[in-house]
């Protein structure tokens, strides 16, 4: 028996809350501890970015398989659906308003932690064509990375691979590597050093599905039968519900 949708979709929400939560917190917390050097602002906020992102993929991972981002689960339905592997339809939906409304309510969280308004829009402004093609190399990256894990038998490494991928791709990347939907709409309800203006918003969702439409294409050329794998994005998840093991 696979594990229930509901549970499922509690995992996504939770999980990409906190991880919004760890960008969001972090980088105020950042702000404070070494105001006037972005430098080392940013370094604070990827180092802890990173951490909680393998952190959270080894929590939730086993439950939904870790996705926290629509690009993830979008790749994963779309490549699986030949082979009748990944998501369904409905589980991509609920998927991705699950992991929206998480990433909503991380920001919410981090804003009530460091005792700021629930919410305030962001006004720092990210709109340029560099910071869109940088979302693009960062969304591509991503989804080659943690299918080739999986189609190549390598997802359990997913959390350290995919926690250091995001770390590094907030330096090589003129965005900083969002590189999620989810996460871009939940960082626009922080005004702080993570946030990003709601007008930027269209901007990089456009280039992230950009990233994934070329990732996807990638991934047709490098890993033909990735499809078969789609199970195992990000993480492999259990397919067999541990109580049924407890009834007599």
């Amino acid at each position: 028996m696979t594990i229930a949708l509901r549970r499922r979709l509690l995992a996504e929400f939770i999980g990409t809350a906190l991880l919004v939560a760890a960008v969001v917190g972090s980088g105020i917390m950042a702000a404070a501890l070494s105001p006037g050097d972005v430098g080392l602002q940013l370094l604070e906020n990827s180092i802890a970015t990173a951490l909680a992102l393998g952190a959270l993929i080894l929590i939730f991972g086993p439950v939904s398989g870790a996705h926290f981002n629509p690009v993830v689960s979008a790749a994963d339905w779309f490549l699986g659906r030949r082979v009748g592997t990944g998501l369904t339809v409905r589980d991509l939906a609920g998927y991705t308003v699950a992991q929206i409304l998480g990433a909503i309510a991380g920001s919410v969280l981090a804003n009530l932690m460091f005792d700021l308004a629930a919410v305030d829009l962001s006004s720092k402004d990210r709109a340029a064509g560099n910071l869109w093609l940088g979302e693009v190399v960062a969304t591509t990256g991503l989804i080659l990375l943690i299918f080739a894990l999986a189609r190549s038998g390598r997802a359990p490494v997913a959390p350290a691979a995919v926690g250091a991928y995001i770390g590094a791709a907030y330096w090589f990347t003129s965005s900083t590597s969002f590189a999620n939907p989810a996460v871009t709409i939940g960082r626009a309800f922080t005004d702080t050093f993570a946030g990003i203006a709601p007008a930027s918003v269209p901007g990089f969702l456009a280039a992230q599905l950009l990233g994934l439409a070329v990732g996807v294409g990638l991934l047709a050329a490098l890993y033909p039968d990735a499809g078969q794998a789609a199970d195992q994005v990000v993480v492999p998840i259990n397919e067999r519900d541990p109580a049924l093991d407890r009834r007599p």
